[in-house]
């Protein structure tokens, strides 16, 4: 049971605000913060601080002691590497339009680039590693996000409700097909447009959208993201591909899961995300990043309707995050005012606890105590016996639990 100091990722579409005012360091940082790692990320490891203040690289520990720190099943599953990214995401800005492969799509892909020689830091490199990367992420605040494909015969009424003449062959290609495969084609036609037809056809929508806007009309949140998008972005497809995808508004508390294949963008907002250890990204537009579209259609998953929002099912202050992956597993912890219930937590695999508001006292059953403070967070490797989580203060109090997924 040991404190960890977490990287702080300064990507440019970050909070100057968010993470340092969690962390208690001066507010507005100098630049953009935009994530705080929890985890065994070989790009950027927590460190372990040890009593003395003396710091060791998690990804060191966990590499010489991997069924000490994972548990056998969990260090046999995932071949010793700690198999989930635990973040804060502080977003000011969009991010880009993105797709995360299947594990057997990320297995093929890596395999390919290997047997061409492509460097893995090279900028063109879509599989750096060969594993899969499902994420949820749980609002903080209010979190904006765009995710999933809008059922299409909804999304006809939004194209139509544009009343842009530039749109109409389009929205018929979608009504003659409202599937699958319609938006597949779409989809693919959009963002396979030559440049000086986007360079056409984008001011229209945008005036369009601008014109719904200032009407009142119904589908104002999705054209106030594009004109946002397009704002940022005025010559890129990607603004035209955002008119397709489901548009929400994640209360705190709440959370999506993106499954391989789930085309999403995050707006901005303040959570905390879970994800597979992997960095294999398939990136649709909106950023000055590698884009390669072939690839990108091969992973996109077509399927639509609306996107699942969960609050997790809770019971005893715990409320857990369902999802099918095996790499990770999200629980958020609640005390409210006053409430002084003290949580038992075992550690039958590896975890990181994360503390977002109050206070915690950590007892390990040896008498060992740490005092977990806002913004601080923990490493309990599997060999240790179960943890009793104490309120610290009046309240309230807010922590997450990550933890591997099944390992067998």
């Amino acid at each position: 049971m040991e404190l960890l100091r977490n990287a702080v990722r300064p990507y440019a579409w970050g909070s100057r605000t968010t993470i340092p005012e969690l962390l208690g360091r001066p507010v507005p940082a100098t630049h953009p913060e935009a994530e705080l790692w929890m985890g065994a990320h070989p790009g950027d490891p927590s460190r372990i601080v040890g009593p003395d203040g003396a710091e060791r690289s998690l990804l060191e520990l966990v590499e010489s002691d991997p069924v000490g720190q994972l548990g056998e099943q969990c260090a046999k599953r995932w071949g010793g590497r700690l198999p989930f990214l635990l973040k804060i995401l502080a977003a000011d800005e969009p991010l880009s339009m993105q797709a995360h492969p299947s594990a057997e799509q990320a297995a093929q892909g890596h395999a390919l680039e290997e047997k061409a020689g492509i460097p893995r830091s090279a900028p063109n490199r879509n599989y750096p590693d060969p594993t899969a990367k499902p994420e949820l992420v749980c609002a903080l605040t209010e979190f904006h996000a765009l995710a999933g494909f809008r059922d299409p015969l909804r999304t006809v009424e939004l194209l139509r409700a544009l009343e842009s003449p530039g749109l109409a062959k389009f929205v018929g290609l979608l009504e003659a097909q409202p599937d699958a495969d319609g938006l597949r084609a779409l989809f693919t036609t959009w963002i396979t447009l030559p440049q000086a037809t986007l360079d056409e056809l984008l001011p229209e929508v945008l005036d369009a959208c601008v014109l719904h806007v200032k009407a009142h009309g119904e589908f104002d949140a999705e054209c106030r993201t594009v004109l946002e998008l397009g704002e940022a972005h005025p010559r890129d497809a990607g603004v035209l591909a955002a008119l397709l995808l489901n548009r929400l508004t994640l209360a705190a508390g709440e959370a999506i899961y993106l499954a391989a294949g789930n085309l999403h963008l995050y707006l901005h907002g303040t959570a905390v995300e879970i994800l597979a250890n992997s960095d294999n990204i398939l990136r649709c537009g909106l950023t000055p990043k590698h884009v390669d579209v072939p690839e990108l259609l091969r992973v996109v998953d077509f399927g639509s309707g609306e996107m699942p929002v969960q609050t997790g099912d809770t019971e005893n202050h715990m409320s857990v995050y369902r999802t099918d992956a095996p790499e990770f597993e999200l629980s958020r912890l609640e005390w409210p005012a006053g409430d002084d219930a003290a949580v038992m937590v075992d550690c039958t695999g590896p975890q990181i606890l994360l503390c977002t508001a109050g206070e915690l006292l950590v007892t390990a059953d040896d008498g060992e105590q740490v005092e977990l403070k806002r913004g601080q967070s923990v490493w309990l490797p599997a060999a240790d016996p179960p943890v009793r989580l104490d309120p610290v203060g009046a309240g309230p109090i807010q922590a997450f639990r990550a933890t591997a997924g099944t390992c067998t």
